[in-house]
């Protein structure tokens, strides 16, 4: 008999966690399991915003695929996924067209820039490791320029942050520590640097308790980072950012450095996959499976769920995704054995926002917790991601020690 092909796109928290679980769990001969990724590395994606700021490399966000996978039962093709096409179970990469039994979508992210115009092309996003590397160098271009230009431009100093949801509010507290190490480095005047946060809801950190939110503006505002709450951007030019302060009222913020944090969509090549969606999400069955379409999952970025408890989606956050994934895996395998799939049931053990290295907010397991605690803990959750995918190596090679 024909085994079976497991299809796995994506080598994220979500794909790649399926995949070390697949192979865990399956037997030798159980399944081809094939994972395909534009990159042979995974990149942690909630460190993105510490490589965007240059408080850490971009080598130390990521490992390589083959680090976590057993090449006895995975097959890792290093390719960029083209098309997805559900109905006829094909998939269409820059290595040629696979076909599969069993598909699991988790090709993340992208960035939202809901039709502001110009934000497309004039506003940085943190989407990935290159594209931190691009927000790290540019603004240390930036800081450099300023202090051989022979008019200095003020305005090249100048970074605004679109904005102050989880990643927005993280990146802010990166630049808090670094904007005054940039200044050390490059002879900059610390009173010449702006960083702005707009924002275009009425709040910072939705979701979050108001009492750390509180906390949180107090501690960044206190390294010199400025908030304008309700006041979305309209326009993005090559010169900085046009918001909306009143009903008729406008301001221009020119800026050296303009980076997007306001919302992410899927991946858009759900959109054209035949699976029906929202901006390239897809509302799956409680067992993670596409509706309409018995053998295709859906884990990460991608998918949405809706707690039922609030009546709205539960966030695309790593830990949700790495649960996604354990249930994505047991539930194939259940069906190569002829058996029921499981539903998911999340289990929630909180969050923590980062406000620099040593600093942040989080409510977990029920408590409020701030500062260096939070910021201990913070470490904690990233070290057991790392833990649940490789395991101890994994842990040492690249996990958080420095309290």
């Amino acid at each position: 008999m024909k085994r079976p092909t497991i299809l796995v796109l994506g080598a994220g928290y979500g794909g790649l966690t399926t995949v070390v679980n697949l192979q865990k769990l399956a037997g030798p001969n159980a399944a081809d399991i094939i994972l395909i990724n534009k990159n042979d590395y995974h990149y942690e994606s909630t460190w993105l915003h510490e490589a965007s700021a240059g408080t850490l490399t971009p080598e130390q966000v990521r490992y390589d695929v083959k680090d976590v996978i057993n090449s006895g039962k995975v097959k890792f093709v290093k390719a960029t996924v083209d098309g997805i096409d559900v109905n006829t179970k094909k998939v269409a990469t820059s290595a040629g067209e696979y076909t599969y039994d069993y598909l699991v979508i988790g090709l993340g992210f992208e960035g939202e820039t809901f039709g502001i115009p110009g934000l497309d092309k004039y506003a940085l996003s943190i989407a990935n490791v290159n594209a931190a590397r691009q927000i790290r160098d540019h603004i240390e271009y930036q800081f450099a320029n300023w202090s051989t230009d022979d008019v200095q431009d003020d305005s090249r100093l100048t970074i605004v942050v679109g904005g102050a949801g989880f990643s927005g509010i993280e990146f802010l507290g990166e630049l808090g520590n670094r904007v005054p190490e940039l200044c050390k480095e490059y002879d900059v005047p610390k009173d010449k640097v702006r960083v702005v946060c707009v924002e275009a809801a009425p709040m910072v950190l939705p979701g979050f308790d108001p009492e750390l939110v509180k906390y949180a503006v107090a501690q960044l505002e206190s390294k010199g980072i400025e908030f304008s709450i309700g006041t979305p951007v309209v326009e993005a030019t090559p010169e900085g950012v046009k918001i909306k302060t009143g009903e008729e009222e406008f301001e221009f913020i020119k800026a050296g450095t303009v980076v997007w944090a306001a919302g992410v969509r899927g991946n858009r090549l759900i959109e054209s996959s035949g699976i029906e969606n929202m901006r390239a999400r897809v509302k799956v069955d409680k067992d993670m499976r596409a509706p309409g379409f018995p053998d295709v999952f859906i884990v990460g970025d991608c998918a949405l769920m809706i707690n039922e408890e609030i009546n709205r989606p539960y966030p695309p956050t790593a830990q949700i995704a790495m649960q996604q994934a354990v249930t994505v895996a047991k539930n194939i395998l259940a069906l190569i054995n002829g058996e029921g799939t499981s539903e998911f049931v999340p289990d929630l053990k909180g969050a923590v926002c980062s406000l620099g290295e040593h600093d942040a907010i989080g409510d977990v397991m029920g408590k409020k917790i701030t500062g260096t605690k939070a910021s201990i803990m913070k470490k904690v959750i990233d070290n057991r991601a790392l833990y649940m995918i490789g395991g101890p190596l994994l842990v040492l090679k690249k996990g958080k020690f420095k309290l």
